[in-house]
Formats: C-alpha cells, structure tokens, sequence
C-alpha cells in the first residue's frame, strides 16, 4: 500500500501552495494550519510533510510554533522541513514535536554535516530533500540551482546511509498538470532500495495506483487536494482500499 501524506505549506503563519516554487505566485488557502491538519486526521490519514517556506527563504527554522501546535494538538506522524541549517535547527525542529526532518540545502552545501545528522538521529529518522528542475538539485527553497544530477545526489547520500528520498519534480509543483512518473519510475529502478517519496503535480486519484504499481512507497499531495481535484473522502476510501 503506498503512503499517502498530505502536504501543508506555510507562509506568514498560513496555509499556502506555490506554483513551481515561486514565491510570488501563492495561494492562501487557510489561515489556520492547525483546522487543515485535523480534516487530515479526521479523515484517517496519519501523516504531514510540514513545509516552513519563510524558514526556507531565510535560512532557518521560522514556523516552529505551528509544527508545536499541530503536534500537540493531533496525532499526525510530521515531517517537517524548510530551514533546517544548523544542529539548532535541527534541535528545534524534533523537540518541538517532529518525528522526522527533511534536508536538502545542507546535504548539498554541507554534506558532512548533513551526514552526521544521519548517523546521530538515524535514517529513519532524516529524509534526502531532493528537488530537482530539468535533472539538476534546487536548494534554499528552490530559489538556487545547481549543477548535481539528480542520480548522483541520491547515489551519494545513499552510499553515506540515507534510506528515505523525497524527490519533488519543481516543474511540476502546484501546476496540476499531472506528476513525473518517468522521473520517479527512473529513479526506483536504479535505487530500489531507497524509499521514495513521490511529490509534485499529483492531480487525479489514478496517479496513486499507477505510482504504486512502480513500487513508489510513498506521495506527497497537496494543491489537489484544496483546489478539490482529490476528496479527502476519496483518500480515505483509496486508503482503506488499499489495507
């Protein structure tokens, strides 16, 4: 069965999505991320990829009164990434309710660092940001390109003991124009044991079976989901489907 982990973006204290990343196209979607985060829960997911977006722009954790807030006041299992730069960061980001981090930045411009957060916290525990634009690795909130392929982004970390990838296709994020499954089945076949977190421009419930058939082992939805193209009832009728 694939995870399926809805996503929630925040800027100035609020629910939004970006088109393509950039931060001058956003939607704001709720003023209260803490009411999406419980339809999530009530409608039996278990999971939330929390995205600090002024945290990413600014090069440190910024929103971490709201991952507090939602993590004291749901059960979501919470990823949570956007800013994470420091050991501090990183600290605050798991005391304040994380179970999980996503680095991307920092596994680029400082990857011994970023190394020996997985060895400290473990693989479980640290997830491989890998935003990618035409094969090559975004960082700092996809506001800088780089020149790594993609391949050989995740081929390192995973020779350095990274276990969990989640891959955001940028061209295709908040567009709902449908997701990279060329991209992603690419990516599975050379890296089979990496667990994969697909993410960007799922658009239609079909997506989740046609990923899952490529062994992809787990999605990030978000724009779909609050522009209506994907029910959280039909999420939850796909779920228990899938048990």
């Amino acid at each position: 069965m694939i995870e399926i982990i809805p996503a929630i973006d925040i800027i100035n204290g609020k629910c939004v999505r970006l088109s393509k990343g950039d931060y001058n196209q956003q939607t704001i979607y709720n003023e209260n991320p803490l009411e999406v985060a419980k339809s999530f829960e009530d409608h039996g997911l278990t999971r939330l990829h929390l995205v600090d977006l002024d945290g990413a722009k600014s090069k440190q954790v910024i929103n971490w009164k709201i991952l507090e807030t939602i993590a004291g006041k749901t059960s979501l299992t919470i990823d949570f990434g956007g800013g994470i730069k420091s050991d501090s960061d990183l600290q605050i980001v798991f005391e304040h309710g994380a179970q999980m981090a996503t680095v991307g930045s920092v596994a680029v411009k400082e990857p011994e660092l970023f190394q020996s957060w997985v060895t400290r916290h473990g693989p479980e525990k640290i997830i491989l940001g890998a935003d990618v634009r035409d094969h090559k690795i975004a960082i700092s909130g996809w506001l800088d390109n780089t020149d790594l392929e993609i391949d050989s982004f995740i081929d390192k970390n995973r020779q350095a003991g990274v276990k969990k990838v989640l891959c955001t296709d940028i061209s295709k994020d908040g567009m709902l124009e449908g997701t990279s499954l060329e991209l992603y089945k690419k990516i599975k076949t050379k890296f089979p044991d990496i667990y994969l977190i697909a993410s960007g421009g799922i658009t239609h419930i079909n997506e989740l079976a046609l990923l899952e058939d490529m062994k992809v082992p787990a999605v990030i939805i978000g724009k779909a989901i609050y522009e209506g193209r994907i029910a959280l009832k039909e999420l939850e009728k796909w779920n228990s489907s899938s048990n």
